[in-house]
């Protein structure tokens, strides 16, 4: 946390020809002296809160007994130096770094609450408030000032409390939106000339650049984005500079959108609500931000129960909303405000948006969890632990993300979640992760897990077909294995005994999982999909098993009826040749039935030196690859094999 100069002083305010403060400017002991003993104060916050008359508050000798601070998030340089020795209680919506020790003096109150709920919370009555302590900018010529960098809650407070008081400070921006409120409504206004608190982001390490790019790549261009404050989601906006047309609809703003902005990826012309405007609530940041949203009609600072409004988001086309996550079961429950017993962070808004991003058309909620704390231990659990509550139920979370890759869970069964989840688990944690789902009854105990490395999602290709269908080819993995049954299932009768040998009626576990769960080192598979990821339809097959000693390896192709002589198995055949020439496979071999006229002429396509040989059952296909053909002997013993 570091402080900023302020960019203009009272002095340069009496210059100006604004609304002169009258009466109401006050000094800081005066305005607080009004202030009854056993009140409920409200700070404003974050960067916007009230540092002086707080600070002053807590050293007034004798000062007001009995008072409780409500806020929603302050700041370390807002409480860092006072609240150790503070005399108060603290009442918060969200437990940040800087009152996180009083919880254990007994002055905590954490309520855990979804912040587009307080406003109604404050309506009904239920949460009295008797004084609101803000900061906001000097007035106009029309005696209007501005809330500045946080509206959030404000409006609500201001509506119910008995009196408010705020220090006037021309460090504090003028934003538009929501944010503007005339001096009549305050009781006393205290002239300060400090800066304006700032915010950084802690720096993030290879975990956090990791599932930022995994992010990255599922954010389609045109989303209009959630951020929340978690270092995770900031980090996943470094990687969306090559995106375009995104829009920002977020309770918080931070310097993650400004390189972005000049980067020309965030337009919002593409949203369907604000068209080219940044929706916001409140910003935490550097100056460099608060220069930028200086009487900015670009940006909308509005009241959070607007921002959070379900309909508001369902009606955001593609809306994107990125949690960062404390831990999560394999059934998908997640928690997001408890950390090792301890209360941290809160719900904030981060249950609205996760649902207002699910029925937004085009939509992505999306977890995110590194896969170990900082000691190594799993934040992926069986269950949850005692001091892991719930904050957003497994029926909401639909993808999860770490830095070793994307689960799927919307609509999913425990069984798939379980599987998926244990496959973004950290390598070290998955044999004991899979053994205890197996005892739970989620997994079955034949299943298994081949591989123990991260999804490789750069191994991702998009391609497009002679009949103008786009196709993703991606690494195979276990969840797959129902989707290939299905894709066997849609094979006609010729097409199945031609791939298999035999007249099949079902695919078994064993035979779907040498099909997707192998570890991509000397046992590879690709599918071939079609549709958005969530929904995805497996229409194609490549694998390959490799001979370690001749280093030729055993390939097989399947394409669905439907999707046959359209190019899509010369497309599989190509990229699985690229990646296994990249591992140092030498050669492909293949089985082909005499029938199979359409994979025979597929081998007769390979990239390279192509033999062919036949017997009574087959037609064995060898293709010795470009570079890195193998010894004569090693080709004979393989073909011997065969």
């Amino acid at each position: 946390m570091i402080i900023s100069e302020p960019s203009r002083t009272i002095a340069d305010l009496a210059d100006s020809g604004l609304v002169e403060l009258g009466p109401k400017l006050v000094s800081a002991d005066q305005a607080l002296a009004a202030i009854q003993p056993g009140s409920r104060v409200y700070l404003g916050t974050g960067c916007a809160a009230p540092r002086g008359l707080l600070a002053r508050l807590e050293t007034m000798q004798p000062g007001p007994s009995d008072l409780e601070f409500v806020s929603f998030l302050t700041t370390s340089a807002v409480l860092g130096e006072t609240h150790a020795g503070t005399r108060y209680r603290h009442r918060t919506f969200f437990v940040g770094s800087d009152v996180r020790d009083l919880a254990g003096s007994g002055r905590l109150d954490y309520v855990p609450i979804s912040l587009e709920e307080v406003p109604r919370l404050l309506a009904s009555g239920r949460l009295p408030i008797d004084v609101a302590m803000l900061q906001v900018s000097p007035p106009d010529a029309r005696g209007f000032v501005s809330l500045g960098v946080s509206v959030d809650l404000t409006p609500a407070v201001l509506a119910v409390t008995r009196q408010a008081i705020a220090e006037v400070n021309p460090a504090m921006p003028r934003t538009h939106g929501e944010s503007f409120v005339h001096i009549d409504r305050f009781d006393a206004l205290v002239a300060v000339e400090t800066p304006v608190t700032e915010y950084r982001h802690p720096p993030t390490g290879d975990t956090a650049e990791r599932i930022a790019r995994y992010i990255a790549s599922i954010v389609d261009d045109g989303s209009t984005l959630q951020i929340g404050l978690g270092r995770l989601p900031n980090e996943a906006m470094r990687h969306l500079k090559n995106h375009r047309d995104l829009g920002i609809h977020s309770d918080v703003i931070t310097d993650a959108i400004l390189d972005l902005l000049e980067a020309g990826a965030i337009t919002g012309r593409r949203k369907t609500r604000h068209l080219h405007r940044i929706v916001t609530s409140y910003c935490l940041g550097t100056r460099r931000l608060y220069d930028l949203v200086h009487d900015n009609p670009q940006f909308a600072f509005l009241p959070i129960d607007q921002v959070c409004d379900p309909e508001e988001l369902a009606a955001n086309a593609r809306m994107v909303s990125i949690t960062q996550a404390f831990a999560l079961d394999l059934t998908g429950q997640v928690c997001i405000d408890q950390f090792e017993g301890r209360f941290y962070g809160g719900l904030s808004t981060q249950a609205a948006f996760m649902r207002g991003a699910a029925r937004s058309p085009g939509g992505k909620p999306i977890i995110c969890v590194a896969s170990t704390t900082d000691d190594g231990a799993s934040r992926i659990k069986p269950m949850l632990e005692t001091g892991e509550g719930v904050g957003i139920a497994r029926s909401d979370v639909h993808w999860v993300v770490t830095e070793y890759g994307i689960a799927y869970l919307f609509g999913k069964s425990i069984r798939e979640r379980a599987l998926a989840l244990i496959e973004v688990a950290h390598p070290r944690h998955r044999e004991t992760l899979l053994e205890q789902a197996k005892r739970l009854g989620y997994l079955p105990r034949e299943q298994y897990l081949a591989s123990h490395a991260a999804y490789p999602v750069h191994e991702e290709r998009m391609t497009e077909l002679t009949n103008g269908a786009k196709v993703l080819i991606r690494p195979a993995h276990a969840p797959d294995a129902d989707g290939l049954q299905a894709l066997f299932h849609r094979l006609s009768p010729d097409d199945a005994y031609s791939r298999f040998f035999g007249h099949l009626r079902t695919l078994s576990f064993a035979q779907l999982q040498t099909l997707c769960n192998l570890n991509h080192e000397t046992d590879v598979a690709f599918v071939a999909v079609t549709g958005p990821r969530e929904s995805e339809l497996i229409v194609g097959s490549a694998c390959y098993f490799l001979d370690k000693t001749s280093k030729l390896a055993e390939a097989a192709f399947i394409v669905a009826t439907a999707w046959q002589r359209l190019g899509l198995g010369t497309a599989l055949q190509v990229h699985l040749q690229e990646y296994a020439m990249g591992h140092g496979v030498h050669g492909f071999g293949l089985d082909i039935l005499p029938c199979n006229v359409p994979m025979l002429s597929l081998a007769k396509r390979g990239s390279g030196e192509v033999t062919m040989s036949r017997d009574e059952d087959a037609v064995h296909a060898t293709i010795l690859f470009p570079r890195g053909k193998p010894d004569r002997d090693a080709a004979s013993c393989f073909e011997a094999a065969l």
